[in-house]
């Protein structure tokens, strides 16, 4: 299949991107490689958040407030192992053998990393199907490229389960309707 469309996900924290993204990757009948993130609750409180290669299903914890060594992003320690050793080398074997490239998400953890804003321009200058989920608020000029160049869809509690079907269809060169409310 020729899918080479190119699709930025954002909204704020826990509306429902990853989900949408999964939900998105079931739905096409494409191979599909790179990221996923997971929070990791304790009793329903958030203590961190993981890293799940697609492919292989490998998963490293990405930062954890108990966690000791590492850069700090909020109450978060990231683990820079994670972002080494799973994240930019998922992404990089998405963009050679994969045909759709998901790396959920851009944001200020992975940042702390010099290697991943490398290998998120080569998803940006390969010719795959592409997902990028970003944080909401973060402003860096990666982040303004990618909500410029692909097609943009804000995730919102009211629209999230509508817009696996937008995104889906749009990924297979459908333009999905404007605003159907």
């Amino acid at each position: 299949m020729g899918i080479k469309e190119r699709v930025a996900i954002t909204g704020r924290p826990g509306v429902g991107k990853t989900t949408l993204i999964e939900r998105v990757i079931r739905s096409l009948p494409l191979s599909a490689g790179g990221i996923i993130g997971r929070e990791i609750l304790v009793c329903g409180h958030r203590v961190g958040f993981s890293l799940i290669d697609i492919a292989t299903g490998q998963e490293g914890i990405l930062a954890h407030i108990h966690q000791r060594i590492g850069p700090q992003i909020g109450k978060y320690t990231v683990n820079l192992d994670t972002l080494h050793d799973l994240a930019i080398p998922a992404i990089r074997s998405a963009i050679r053998s994969k045909d759709l490239v998901v790396i959920d998400e851009f944001a200020p953890m992975e940042l702390v990393s010099p290697d991943f804003v490398p290998v998120v321009k080569l998803a940006l200058a390969s010719d795959k199907a592409l997902i990028i989920a970003t944080h909401a608020t973060l402003d860096h000029p990666l982040v303004h490229r990618i909500r410029q160049e692909l097609k943009l869809f804000r995730v919102r509690l009211n629209n999230r389960d509508r817009l696996v079907e937008e995104v889906s269809a749009f990924l297979r060169g459908i333009e999905p309707p404007k605003d159907s409310r």
